[in-house]
């Protein structure tokens, strides 16, 4: 693989973004330059650098004559000489002037966009089948089968995967992490339970917890029946989100991984289950409910990389 296709591989990819264009690009004030922090201008190094470089600055700019680039924006968005970081993204369709100088976080709309955004997911994702377990378009996938979804904002919603609700059948007990605890990337950020059995899962990414889905600490249940949407877990604001995607699988990658994952599963199971999924067998819902004899702990060891909770 070359160094392009390798980059272009470890951009972070958000959900919602149809393209990936900085806005600064999408502006006309640079040729090219994709994104790669998930929109979050605030703690962007290339964007403090280019409000730096063009003077940025509220309390002076009335006095300084105005660049290229405003007439350019003013032109091509009908008088919006900062159009709003949101419609510039796509995470809205309604025209809208940004009046905060890009300081998004001293902006009223753009907590209501984010208190928005801490919701459930509006979007139903697009999924792909592997090996009968279905795999999210747009979510990162990490080892320990739990998934992480770059939203706008930077931050990270983060969930069980297919597999694991397939393979240990219906939870009973959710035990996440509370607001503002801090989870490390491939350490243990929260458990399950079923029965007297409990299980440990590893964080995707690291960062902070800014919101968990009360929903499903009530009806666990919605985890495995909608792993990818209503039954997400908590979000995240991640410390360093580039750094984490090189423990993470995405795309054709993760399909590989996930498709590897079931020959493990396979071998396990032995030669009578693998025969009856290569005659076309529909998948069990509940692998360890119907085959208990796996051994619960040997199922969490092997495939969440955590040892007995």
């Amino acid at each position: 693989m070359d160094k392009k296709a390798q980059e272009k591989k470890k951009r972070v990819i958000g959900f919602q973004v149809v393209e990936d264009e900085c806005i600064w690009m999408k502006a006309g004030v640079v040729n090219f330059r994709l994104c790669d922090n998930a929109y979050d201008c605030y703690n962007c190094p290339f964007d403090i650098g280019m409000r730096k470089a063009m003077n940025l600055n509220l309390s002076d700019e009335k006095n300084k004559e105005k660049p290229g680039w405003v007439q350019y924006l003013q032109e091509r968005y009908h008088g919006a000489s900062r159009p709003c970081r949101h419609a510039l993204t796509g995470h809205i369709d309604a025209p809208k002037i940004c009046t905060m100088n890009y300081e998004c976080y001293h902006c009223p709309y753009d907590q209501i966009l984010d208190e928005l955004d801490l919701g459930g997911i509006a979007d139903v994702p697009s999924y792909r089948n592997a090996s009968g377990y279905r795999m999210a378009e747009g979510y990162y996938y990490h080892m320990g089968h739990s998934w992480a979804r770059f939203e706008h904002g930077g931050r990270v919603r983060v969930g069980f995967d297919d597999f694991l609700a397939k393979l240990f059948g219906p939870i009973e007990i959710l035990n996440l992490p509370p607001l503002g605890a801090t989870l490390k990337q491939s350490q243990v950020g929260w458990t399950f339970s079923r029965d007297e059995h409990k299980a440990a899962v590893l964080s995707p990414v690291t960062g902070s917890v800014l919101a968990t889905n009360h929903r499903a600490l009530k009806h666990p249940g919605i985890t495995n029946r909608d792993p990818y949407q209503e039954g997400w877990l908590f979000i995240l604001e991640p410390r360093l989100p580039k750094k984490d995607l090189k423990g993470l699988y995405f795309g054709d990658q993760g399909f590989r991984w996930m498709e590897e994952e079931d020959r493990k599963l396979m071998s396990l199971m032995g030669p009578e289950y693998e025969q009856l999924a290569a005659t076309g067998g529909e998948l069990i819902g509940d692998i360890f409910g119907n085959f208990p004899g796996l051994g619960w702990d040997r199922l969490v060891h092997t495939f969440l990389g955590t040892e007995k909770a």
